[in-house]
């Protein structure tokens, strides 16, 4: 695999992947007065990079016109890029990146698009829909706070999509919360702390190095939560299934009380047993290979995870991790972070990586 994360930018399902690509067009059209075409993102992880880029409203409009008849109805379309959130009101509430809602307004309505991203940035665009010989008239922007379902059984109901392109770290928690962990970007929790001789586990890695998801192959912990895609849970009274659209991998995780294997065989994202305590869904992993890495540590068959998994209030998901290695870590490490609750998203995208090569030499330098 060549170095550098050019090749990053062809395959990726997210908006906001694609916004790299404008992003950094739009820099170089700054730099040279020129429009200079698609250029590379730069070296090392293209995640990073695009994290730190801004939100940007590129269109949001009402088709086919703005000017109606009562009764008639209209189309508002709109597209964003690189946001952590997305809303319209009043009314529409969130909303996904890029799409379209067909209205028919019984007044006239001014809509407000509104986008959050990183570095707590917020734009906001509107349009307002005249209907003839209806004037306009004042709509509550906020509708009352939405209450968090509950399975027959009287849990929690984690099902549905989860997680934003780009999502700042725990968004949510208080300012006075404890300081972002310095070795696992995106999480709260304090550094983790080496066994003495095991400074052989930890990863560095070279400027140009594209970053641990350059394979395509499964994530795990916080590894797995911190990519730009979405992932969902599945919730029945004797499963919990949890899938990351990256890479296309999932969980089926027992809530039976069935215990975990004697002697588990080594596999890439362990064997998961799952719990309720309370209103918290707590998951138990043991039984992992060593292939995989914990942000910037590798670790050993002998790691011991639990998730954490609470649903604070409707829009809003906590999760918290404890990772255990006695040939790696002096003592448990553990971290957390937030993640919004998608509701306009139904399901994940399929992700596959069926051809990740450089691409490099199609970009404009």
């Amino acid at each position: 695999m060549a170095s550098g994360a050019k090749y990053f930018f062809l395959f990726g399902s997210a908006l906001g992947i694609v916004a790299v690509l404008h992003a950094q067009t739009t820099q170089a059209q700054v730099q040279t007065g020129a429009d200079s075409g698609v250029v590379s993102a730069g070296k090392g992880n293209p995640y990073r990079t695009a994290a730190t880029l801004a939100p940007r409203i590129v269109s949001f409009d009402a088709k086919p016109s703005t000017d109606i008849k009562a009764g008639e109805m209209v189309t508002l379309v709109w597209l964003a890029e690189n946001p952590t959130r997305t809303t319209i009101d009043p009314e529409i509430g969130t909303v996904s990146a890029r799409g379209s809602r067909q209205l028919t307004p019984t007044a006239t309505t001014t809509y407000t698009l509104t986008v959050r991203g990183a570095g707590d940035t917020t734009l906001t665009k509107t349009v307002t829909i005249r209907v003839a010989g209806r004037d306009a008239v004042n709509v509550a922007v906020s509708a009352a706070p939405k209450t968090i379902p509950r399975t027959p059984d009287g849990k929690p109901d984690l099902t549905g999509v989860y997680g934003s392109s780009f999502l700042p770290a725990a968004a949510n928690r208080k300012a006075e919360g404890p300081s972002p962990s310095t070795e696992a970007r995106g999480y709260y929790g304090a550094p983790a702390e080496l066994k003495p001789g095991a400074e052989k586990f930890r990863i560095v890695r070279a400027a140009d190095d594209a970053g641990p998801t350059a394979n395509c192959m499964p994530l795990i912990g916080p590894q797995a939560f911190s990519v730009p895609y979405p992932f969902q849970f599945v919730q029945n009274a004797r499963f919990v299934v949890l899938m990351h659209e990256y890479p296309g991998v999932f969980r089926l995780i027992p809530t039976d009380g069935s215990p975990h294997p004697v002697d588990p065989d080594p596999a890439w994202t362990g064997d998961s047993r799952g719990n309720w305590e309370g209103d918290t869904l707590v998951v138990d992993t043991v039984g992992f290979n060593d292939k995989t890495d914990l942000s910037v540590f590798n670790h050993s068959e002998a790691l011991h995870m639990v998730e954490r998994f609470q649903r604070t209030s409707y829009d809003t998901l906590h999760y918290e991790v404890t990772m255990e290695d006695t040939n790696v870590f002096q003592k448990p490490w553990t971290l957390s972070r937030d993640f919004n609750f998608r509701p306009e998203i139904t399901r994940i995208d399929e992700f596959v990586c069926e051809n990740n090569r450089d691409y490099g030499k199609l970009f404009k330098k």
